[in-house]
């Protein structure tokens, strides 16, 4: 398992093993159970139990998008806003106009008024509601926990009116409206950052990027594209052990790496004698993010030109190479 599916686990099973301590919520709890302190607002549902007031007894009540809710013999009552106990503090003062010494429960059925947008490399990309007070890992752990090729940073942005995103990193996006950071998951995860797994609030918006990839493609064991995780680049000789060593006709003397060049649509070409690395007698090279190391066939030299473009194709989805005249 490697670094990112470690923390995918460490998410999943942290947040498992604390909803296994909480107790469910009975009217009897709900008034110091934690959700009586979660802030209510639209689109949430809740159920009131009255005790003697069959009119609104164990009914769902969901507050309309204006915040109000409108109860038998009570009438319309503003329920956004207020906290769980101060909504139901409210409903004693106003139930005891009509009941001598009333008694009221409050319990959440549904959130819908604390949605958070989790999107890229997560198992369940969406909008999850907070549902109260959670972390950064609490609501990846919402989300399914981090994919396999998740990359190693995460991006938080959050509405400006709701304040800086309290990270170093944080800066305002070119628009001025969002306060947007990112954070290392390692370092948050090995303890060196703890402090990086920040509340999130409603309406943040996280982003896992996926991890930047090199690609090992021709007379290759095992072609295909490797993830570089934390790394800003990997060697020759790793990718290519990445990929599993060399096929069983290669003609490694003739290898080459395909590099984008910005503000090109083909990419440059540049010559590797795989045979000379792998003695020690030439340049181990780095690969950067995007680049494709390609190990032709010691076939003809048209064919190998068509097993590249092919390839490609596959790899990448459009030929982003054209051969030169052979």
């Amino acid at each position: 398992m490697n670094f990112i599916g470690q923390i995918s686990y460490i998410v999943v099973l942290a947040a498992a093993t604390l909803a296994g301590r909480q107790e469910p919520a009975t009217p009897e709890s709900v008034k110091t159970d934690t959700s009586s302190q979660y802030v209510l607002g639209p689109d949430d549902q809740i159920k009131i139990w009255a005790f003697g007031v069959e009119e609104i007894t164990d009914k769902p009540v969901r507050i309309a998008p204006g915040g109000y809710i409108d109860l038998p013999l009570l009438g319309r009552i503003r329920a956004a806003g207020l906290t769980v106990e101060e909504l139901r503090a409210e409903l004693l003062k106003q139930l005891a106009r009509e009941v001598r010494e009333p008694k009221v429960s409050i319990d959440i059925v549904e959130f819908g008024s604390q949605p958070v947008s989790v999107m890229g490399a997560v198992n369940h990309p969406g909008i999850h509601q907070l549902g109260g007070r959670k972390t950064l890992m609490e609501v990846l752990s919402l989300a399914g926990g981090l994919r396999q090729d998740a990359g190693s940073r995460i991006k938080i942005s959050r509405p400006i009116e709701r304040g800086q995103v309290p990270l170093a990193t944080a800066q305002l996006d070119p628009t001025g409206k969002f306060s947007v950071a990112s954070v290392d998951v390692k370092a948050m995860m090995s303890a060196a950052k703890p402090a990086d797994n920040i509340l999130i609030q409603p309406h943040d918006v996280i982003t896992v990027p996926e991890a930047e990839v090199v690609y090992v493609i021709g007379e290759v064991r095992k072609p295909g594209a490797f993830v570089l995780n934390d790394r800003n680049s990997v060697s020759v000789l790793q990718a290519l052990s990445m990929a599993e060593g060399l096929g069983a006709t290669p003609a490694p003397q003739d290898s080459r790496i395909l590099r984008s060049v910005p503000g090109n649509t083909e990419r440059k070409q540049i010559p590797v004698d795989l045979k000379k690395v792998l003695v020690g007698k030439a340049e181990d090279m780095n690969l950067r993010a995007d680049d494709i190391l390609f190990v032709p066939s010691s076939t003809g030299k048209k064919a190998v030109a068509r097993a590249l473009e092919a390839a490609i194709q596959t790899t990448t989805g459009i030929i982003i190479w054209r051969h030169p005249r052979l």
